[in-house]
């Protein structure tokens, strides 16, 4: 529907540009007849004049001065009047469907648009569309989470939109209303990313999607340090400061390149690596649980263990064989994708 309907909008635009080019010959060659037909009694501008009073079938009782004694001129005129009056009815009526079939387009997609994000269920709802959000956006759809994008500026959505290639969902809106939010479909996401320019706007973002869902995940951005703590205390899962970590990033590509490299390749997801760290959580009902890792099937799996996550917050880094295995840990593996599938229903079943 997207594609035909932008097909419709850009087909009405060539048109009013086609009856636009028309319209301007018809006026050009007009004036030219009378200039031509009065022999230069009549300046460029009374041509262009008569021209148009003529078009527009209005001003009668103006004429040019000595014209009722010119035949040429009055056929000059019968002409304008058979041939541009169509040119310019088809002018006005390009004009109508470019400005009825814009809202038409608006309308419908804005409809379509909301049906599809009724159908949706744990996605993930995207604040913000300026740098940050984009790049979150571009990481969901490389690894298949669906998500909703909410901002107030229609261009940059509408841009980011064709950008992908019109497979976007979005609201436009202030995320800070609870309205906007539950057009999002906050009630039946799995998270929020608040990645709004200013950290009063995601304060606001985050109290709101807290009380709106409770279980969500939230992660909000902090551009002042002071604020971490008041979006944590508002209801903020995690808390991340680009500022803060892109300091950190250019201290560590100086002493560390090779380092960073790894990382970077292994938490890129879509990038074409087939391997990746990945956390897989040990729900009460695993028969993990209890278990010393020398005793689990994980290494022989293709996975390697490289920290265990507990449930108080604590991570035991690089844990040895003897690590005895809880409900609520997390493994924080690093895995290939197919072993990390086959090793989560391992540990689920």
């Amino acid at each position: 529907m997207k594609l035909l309907l932008f097909r419709s909008r850009r087909d009405a635009s060539s048109r009013l540009l086609s009856a636009a080019g028309v319209l301007g010959a018809v006026v050009l060659v007009g004036a030219t007849a009378y200039y031509a037909v009065g022999e230069g009694r009549w300046s460029w501008f009374d041509c262009f004049y008569m021209t148009i009073i003529t078009l527009s079938t209005v001003g009668f009782a103006e004429t040019l001065e000595g014209m009722n004694e010119m035949p040429n001129a009055r056929a000059v005129t019968v002409t304008l009047i058979i041939l541009g009056s169509g040119t310019l009815l088809y002018f006005i009526s390009s004009l109508t469907a470019l400005i009825v079939e814009g809202d038409l387009q608006g309308v419908l997609r804005r409809r379509s648009m909301q049906r599809a994000i009724g159908t949706l269920g744990e996605h993930v709802i995207v604040c913000g569309v300026g740098t940050t959000g984009r790049h979150i956006a571009t990481e969901l759809k490389a690894v298949g989470i669906p998500f909703v994008v909410v901002d107030s500026n229609r261009e940059l959505l509408e841009e980011l939109c064709d950008e992908s290639d019109g497979d976007l969902l979005y609201v436009v809106g202030d995320a800070t209303d609870d309205h906007v939010l539950d057009l999002a479909g906050v009630e039946r996401a799995r998270g929020v990313i608040s990645a709004l320019n200013d950290d009063k706007s995601n304060l606001f973002v985050t109290i709101s999607a807290r009380a709106l869902n409770p279980t969500a995940r939230i992660v909000a951005k902090s551009i002042e340090p002071s604020t971490e703590r008041k979006l944590r205390r508002a209801g903020a899962d995690a808390v991340v400061a680009p500022n803060y970590i892109g300091g950190v990033r250019l201290f560590s590509e100086m002493v560390s390149p090779k380092t960073v490299a790894f990382l970077d390749r292994i938490v890129q997801f879509g990038s074409g690596i087939s391997v990746g760290i990945e956390a897989i959580d040990i729900p009460d009902s695993s028969p993990l649980i209890g278990k010393r890792l020398a005793e689990t099937d994980i290494r022989e799996a293709g996975a390697l263990v490289v920290a265990v996550h507990r449930a108080d917050g604590d991570y035991v880094y690089n844990p040895g064989s003897e690590q005895v295995l809880k409900a609520g840990d997390s493994l924080i593996v690093l895995a290939e994708s197919d072993d990390v599938t086959a090793l989560r229903r391992q540990v689920a079943r």
